[in-house]
């Protein structure tokens, strides 16, 4: 089983900002690999799709606790799941990435990141695979970061966005079927 984890914060008032960059690669997920449409989970406190991939059964999550608290809601399914680390994947925004750009890390700190540091805190171990998605403007890392998360794109940033979700969308299938190792050789 594999758990693919797009972090984000809930409500209209986060979407499409350039923090909920997880949830859109999840969601972007969802509809290319036709998987059902996103349920509440009151016991995770999560929407989740499931479906299969290679005969393997695939969780798709947007935790909906917050970034901050990202970790309650991934300690609940690994849990409850049983679930090896290795098939443990966290897709988020990165703001030390220039926008457009995508690293895949495996057992990395946290760069300041709340989403990933609540998940690595509440597991207490990093050693799962993270799907970062550059969100820094060419301009280099703004002063005030917790500000700048929560603002939207610009209609050119939409579209070099778009683009790298889709590569997202294709490495997080990749890594599903032929593991994390080949992926970050080919997409890193």
């Amino acid at each position: 089983m594999k758990l693919i984890v797009g972090l984000g914060n809930p409500g209209e008032k986060y979407k499409n900002t350039r923090h909920n960059v997880g949830f859109r690669a999840v969601d972007s997920f969802q509809k290319e690999n036709g998987f059902p449409d996103f349920i509440f989970s009151k016991k995770f406190n999560t929407e989740i799709s499931e479906s299969t991939l290679n005969d393997e059964k695939v969780i798709l999550a947007k935790p909906q606790t917050f970034m901050n608290n990202s970790g309650q809601s991934v300690k609940l399914f690994v849990s409850q799941y049983k679930l090896p680390l290795a098939s443990l994947f966290i897709i988020h925004d990165d703001i030390d990435l220039p926008l457009g750009k995508i690293k895949i890390s495996v057992d990395r700190g946290t760069a300041g990141h709340k989403g990933v540091d609540s998940i690595i805190r509440n597991l207490k171990t990093k050693k799962f695979v993270r799907f970062r998605i550059g969100i820094q403007p060419n301009y280099g890392k703004p002063k005030n970061t917790e500000k700048f998360v929560i603002k939207k794109f610009n209609k050119e940033g939409e579209a070099i966005l778009e683009k790298i979700i889709k590569k997202t969308v294709e490495a997080v299938r990749t890594t599903v079927e032929e593991g994390s190792e080949k992926t970050m050789n080919k997409y890193n």
